[in-house]
């Protein structure tokens, strides 16, 4: 993005100057639930809770797909990882990541061929350099990531690869959020949807919800400007009553998306249950591959023991990702549980709200 445009986004004058319209117009406390890590890690860096009226409070979402990640892929990442003619590859916040006993950065310090890679096709590459390796990436992440992983999964059929597959941890947006909303403890009045989700999917699929549960959900980016900009959204429709859904990132997203990756997406993957970390199985929240692809699927090329995956007592980051408690809440936090010794995922990740309120909120 041009630096000109976006400082404009960073202009204290202007955030300012919608901040003070909202206090003009809030007359009662609310809660909004930001859904995507990196607004959460926004909220924290720019202080936007603190110039904010204190009746708004954020709480924060399970949009981090390291963190949602279960437990139970991660034992199988590291008992893969560990097999000797494997190459393993993976997103560098995944390395840390504990599983029931150790993690991925274990496996390579141990002798295992872990490799942090930046795409999946870096994967395809290895596996194209390494014709006597089985080769797996870890295809984690939300609606996001999964059109790489999808061509990546086309291309290794198009150079005729047999020793490349995904494991795939892919989870849906949608189905989270009605998740939470049905929930006893729910607390969410409203929502700022993800906007590199949105890019992707659009936000055809969040009207149902708005109007089921009669919250605003407004599509928001991630810059200080775009996050007030949601939250002035989401507070004129709470105070009149109103539960619509806005898109206050139209310089990114559209209500249609982008429907070529949504092809390929539907190509590769179908819909699945999935489990997520902390939270549990969330029906039809995934996706998995298709069985015309199956050959390219890491659960059917390895033989994984049977996964009896272990959580620290400790750990209240399925709390946290259900938005029920707030990182400092947890007795751990900060003292037995920091980003070097970390309990659960959400202080590993670079999206996770454990990292953020440790990176800045003890910072201030």
């Amino acid at each position: 993005m041009d630096k000109t445009l976006l400082s404009g986004f960073r202009d204290a004058d202007l955030i300012q100057t919608r901040v003070n319209e909202i206090k003009k117009i809030i007359t009662r406390p609310w809660v909004i639930m930001e859904i995507c890590g990196g607004q959460t890690h926004a909220i924290m860096k720019y202080g936007l809770e603190q110039i904010l009226p204190s009746e708004v409070e954020f709480i924060h979402g399970p949009g981090c797909p390291v963190c949602v990640t279960s437990l139970e892929l991660v034992d199988k990442a590291v008992q893969i990882a560990s097999q000797p003619n494997v190459i393993f590859t993976s997103y560098g916040d995944m390395l840390r990541v504990p599983g029931s006993s150790q993690d991925l950065f274990a496996v390579r310090a141990n002798g295992g061929d872990v490799r942090v890679v930046y795409s999946p096709l870096d994967a395809v590459k290895i596996a194209i350099n390494n014709p006597e390796k089985e080769v797996v990436f870890f295809a984690i992440g939300f609606e996001t990531t999964a059109p790489a992983n999808a061509m990546a999964v086309l291309q290794a059929h198009a150079l005729g690869l047999n020793n490349f597959s995904i494991l795939v941890s892919h989870v849906c947006v949608p189905p989270a959020m009605r998740a939470i909303l049905s929930s006893p403890s729910n607390r969410v009045q409203a929502f700022l949807a993800a906007g590199h989700v949105c890019a992707v999917m659009g936000y055809w699929e969040y009207p149902p919800i708005a109007a089921e549960f009669h919250i605003p959900i407004v599509v928001t980016g991630f810059e200080p400007l775009d996050i007030i900009e949601g939250v002035y959204r989401t507070i004129v429709q709470l105070e009149k009553g109103e539960h619509k859904v806005e898109n206050a990132y139209s310089r990114v997203v559209t209500f249609e998306g982008n429907r070529a990756a949504q092809a390929v997406i539907k190509q590769v993957f179908e819909i699945c249950d999935r489990k997520w970390r902390g939270i549990g199985t969330i029906p039809a929240s995934g996706w998995k591959l298709k069985q015309e692809w199956a050959k390219y699927d890491a659960d059917n090329r390895f033989d994984v023991k049977a996964i009896n995956p272990l959580e620290s007592p400790l750990c209240i980051a399925g709390q946290i990702l259900q938005g029920m408690k707030k990182p400092f809440e947890c007795p751990a936090f900060g003292t037995i549980c920091t980003p070097e010794n970390p309990l659960g995922a959400t202080m590993v990740s670079s999206e996770g709200a454990c990292a953020a309120y440790y990176q800045y909120s003890l910072n201030r």
